[in-house]
């Protein structure tokens, strides 16, 4: 262990160097980690349907990517910008931090767990029957039409993996990415929070069952053949 003098704590330089060396052993040190999510979590906070809702995935989309291109001097921060889909907050909702790779869409391996359990969670008995909506965010940092354009990619990388990986039917899953337009926390636009994902149910899966086949139509009898005469 180094032993300072004195005459060494009054050193400008030796000070400036120590400093140094903090920050950097703080910047190396291992990040601490995810809180593991299980299945039955998934499950708790998503099995809660009630009705079906109404979302226009394609139209939300062109909504988020043109109002993340607003020029306006009076546009508000993003502290205090309004909620862009505020119908989206009453849906039954599971928020999960996923790793992904700086400014990528690439899920780190670490979260390939978690997706899995997500998986499992989506065909469990009691959420088969349903759609869900997969949300990407971003925190407000960078410029606003590349949020958007990440926070969709990433929302659609989470797709493909629960479709390609653990085989989740396709038509059960739809994808949007809201930018800094919706943030998790306004109040901390900068806050990791607000990198979080969000997976929404939505509504019942359409009925799949083949259309009934109309009953064959009773054969006409056959008149009875009428008596001989004698």
């Amino acid at each position: 262990m180094m032993r300072l003098s004195r005459r060494g704590l009054r050193d400008p330089g030796l000070l400036a160097l120590l400093g140094t060396l903090a920050l950097l052993a703080m910047s190396i040190a291992p990040a601490p980690a995810q809180t593991a999510i299980t299945r039955d979590d998934v499950i708790a906070k998503l099995n809660h349907f009630e009705t079906d809702a109404e979302v226009d995935v394609p139209a939300l989309r062109q909504q988020v990517a043109e109002r993340s291109k607003s020029r306006s001097k009076n546009e508000p921060p993003p502290s205090k910008r309004p909620p862009i889909a505020p119908d989206l907050t009453k849906l039954p909702t599971f928020n999960v931090d996923i790793a992904f790779d700086v400014d990528t869409p690439i899920v780190l391996p670490e979260s390939y767990q978690t997706v899995g359990r997500i998986a499992d969670a989506l065909t469990h008995s009691s959420l088969l029957p349903y759609t869900f909506l997969i949300v990407g965010h971003i925190e407000s940092t960078g410029r606003r039409e590349n949020n958007v354009l990440l926070s969709q990619r990433r929302a659609d990388a989470i797709r493909d993996i629960l479709v390609n990986t653990f085989k989740i039917t396709a038509k059960r899953l739809q994808s949007v990415g809201l930018g800094e337009e919706q943030l998790l926390d306004p109040t901390k636009p900068n806050a990791p929070v607000n990198n979080q994902v969000q997976i929404m149910l939505v509504a019942k899966v359409a009925d799949s069952a083949p259309p009934a086949h109309p009953a064959p139509t009773a054969a006409a009898k056959k008149p009875a053949k009428s008596a001989k005469k004698h």
